[in-house]
Parts: structure tokens; sequence; C-alpha cells
């Protein structure tokens, strides 16, 4: 395929990314992403088999982002702290480039047909992931000892709606962010905050 046509196909799937925000996946049509476009609806399907593989394609890569993020964080030398830190600037990095995508990420992914089993194997695995290391956390005396999947659904909540708020945030700095946001999300359950 030459380059001209992968950026097409990027862009369709950017656009398509925006409209499945915009409007939910269920009421966007090929016409609609046709006109975003400024391209006739027949010329889609030279780039694009339906608009469900794009629903694939935006879900699926962003879930194998997310399961290769956790995987290095994971295996990573570090204090528990500091990968829990990862996973907010994990969380935060690929939000900032994929708003539109995080979106259909966490409100379109009923709608995968033949992935559906497979996104939901890589969440679970991901929160699976999660768990451990905050398990480790505890065990390690470094987080409070409370329990894991409280903890992780309160941090994994805060993170899964960055899309809503980020757009309205034009002059955010992402280390800043990042750093702020572990400051917030993980003080709380850092168990030296509470010693000292």
């Amino acid at each position: 395929m030459n380059t001209t046509g992968q950026t097409r196909k990027e862009e369709i799937i950017k656009t398509a990314a925006k409209l499945f925000k915009e409007k939910g996946y269920s009421a966007v049509t090929m016409r609609d992403l046709a006109k975003a476009l400024n391209m006739k609806a027949a010329s889609l399907y030279n780039h694009i088999d339906s608009k469900q593989d794009l629903l694939k394609t935006i879900i699926i890569s962003l879930a194998e982002e997310f399961t290769r993020g956790m995987e290095t964080i994971k295996s990573s030398d570090v204090s528990i702290i500091d990968k829990l830190r990862a996973i907010v600037s994990l969380h935060v990095n690929i939000t900032i480039h994929n708003t539109y995508g995080m979106a259909s990420l966490n409100n379109d992914w009923m709608h995968l047909e033949d992935q559906l089993e497979y996104y939901l194997s890589l969440r679970k695995n991901y929160e699976e992931d999660f768990v451990e290391i905050i398990k480790s956390g505890i065990e390690a005396r470094e987080i409070r000892d409370s329990n894991p999947e409280i903890i992780m659904f309160s941090i994994l909540t805060t993170l899964r709606s960055l899309y809503l708020w980020l757009p309205k945030k034009d002059d955010l700095n992402r280390e800043e962010l990042a750093k702020n946001l572990g400051d917030v999300l993980i003080n709380g359950i850092n168990h030296q905050s509470i010693t000292e």
C-alpha cells in the first residue's frame, strides 16, 4: 500500500473516532463519515471494510497499547509507587494522543462483534495486573492496607474519564499533568503519607 493510502486510512480512522465520540457509534453512518471527509460514501470502501472495521481498529489498537504499557511497567525494576505513577503516565499519554479513540474505548466497546472476547480478555488482564501491582505494594508496605480492587477501581475510573476533561484543558503540560494526577491519586494510598 502506498503512503497516500495509509495517510488517507489514518485520516478516516481519526475522523471516525471523532464522530463516534460526538454522536455515538450506533448513530454514525457511512454517509456521515464520507461527508465529514468530503468524499463519496462508496469511495470509503476503497480504504476500509466497514464501520465495524473502524471501531475494531480504534479500540483494539488502544487496548493493545495499554497492554504493552502494562507489560513494560510490570517488568520494570522500580518501586510499586513508581509503577503506579507509570500507569498514570501511560493513561495520560495515550489519552492526550487519542482523546476521540478513548471515548470509543470507554463507550462503544460493547459494539465490537468478533473482537469483543479478545477486547474483554485484554481489559481483564490489564485490571488483574493492576490489582497485582497494588497487592505487591500492600505486602511491601508501600501502600495502605486496603481493598486492592477498590484502590484499582478508584484510580482507573479517574484515568478512564480523562478523555472527557482533557479537551477542555488546552494549556496542560503532559508531564506536569501526569505528576500532579499521580500525586492526587497515589498519595491517598501511599503508606508513608499516613504514617508521617
